[in-house]
């Protein structure tokens, strides 16, 4: 057990509770946590696994290396006013805060003339909740290499991780990894619809439309071929799928991802606007 790992999770619902999973026992023990939440049903979880908890921001969290701020974004300015005090030069803070860019909340952790940079910015998404997320992370000018690895070990518990450059990206994130499994979910959605309206059991069509999703996508990640070749593979020419693709292109199937994602993406812009 790595016993450096000092951890506070500021806020202690699901996207914190997945993240303890992963961690407490394998890379920090119970102890090691912190939680603050102003829901005592929340921190009696906590509670029971051995770690501290309270139910607003106090001295303990000068002692946590790592804050991990997980409140809604619409409460995140004034949660942040409560925990300036309690900040070390030494402390590391990484938000999942959606919409609240990394400028914003170096100016609300510091001030504007002398913003916070020991910062992470990160978007995760659901599937994390299960060990299968996805999470995009960009570092502030103050994060140096190591702090580096040890977020990203963090979220290597609940997932895969990819590092990306400033604030835009993490827009593009949340429009691709962050909302995604939204998209997923219509699709799928809508493939089971169809099969009932042809007669198929509604727990027959669930069973099918969700075991051919992961099974696509775990070959994807498996196979050395492009996904151009693997959709090939699976079309015959003048076959069922050729027909099914056709309707596809025929209502721009790619285009409407395409415009879907640019508008989760220019919402996520203007949401850090808004919060600025």
């Amino acid at each position: 057990m790595n016993h450096e790992l000092t951890l506070a999770f500021i806020g202690g619902g699901n996207m914190a509770s997945a993240l303890g999973a992963g961690l407490i026992g394998k890379r920090c023990g119970a102890h090691d946590v912190h939680v603050v939440d102003i829901n005592p049903e929340v921190l009696k979880h906590w509670a029971e696994q051995g770690c501290t908890t309270a139910t607003q921001a106090n001295e303990q969290l000068a002692s946590r290396r790592i804050w991990l701020l997980a409140v809604k974004p619409q409460f995140m300015k004034e949660t942040v006013a409560g925990l300036r005090p309690y900040l070390q030069p030494d402390t590391l803070v990484v938000s999942v805060a959606a919409g609240i860019s990394a400028e914003t909340l170096g100016q609300w952790l510091g001030t504007p003339q002398e913003p916070w940079t020991r910062l992470v910015r990160c978007m995760p998404n659901t599937p994390a909740l299960i060990a299968a997320g996805a999470t995009g992370l960009m570092a502030g000018s103050g994060v140096n290499d190591a702090e580096r690895t040890q977020v990203e070990t963090l979220f290597k518990a609940v997932g895969e991780v990819v590092w990306v450059e400033d604030d835009h990206a993490i827009d593009v994130v949340t429009s691709l990894s962050g909302s995604g499994p939204a998209y997923v979910f219509l699709f799928l959605e809508a493939m089971i619809a169809c099969a009932i309206e042809q007669g198929m059991q509604p727990a027959q069509a669930r069973r099918l439309a969700i075991a051919t999703v992961t099974g696509a996508t775990q070959l994807a990640a498996l196979s050395h071929e492009d996904l151009a070749t693997l959709r090939e593979r699976v079309t015959s020419k003048g076959g069922t799928t050729a027909a099914a693709l056709q309707v596809f292109e025929q209502k721009d199937f790619s285009g409407t991802v395409r415009s879907a994602m640019l508008a989760a993406a220019r919402r996520a812009a203007e949401l850090s606007r808004e919060f600025s």
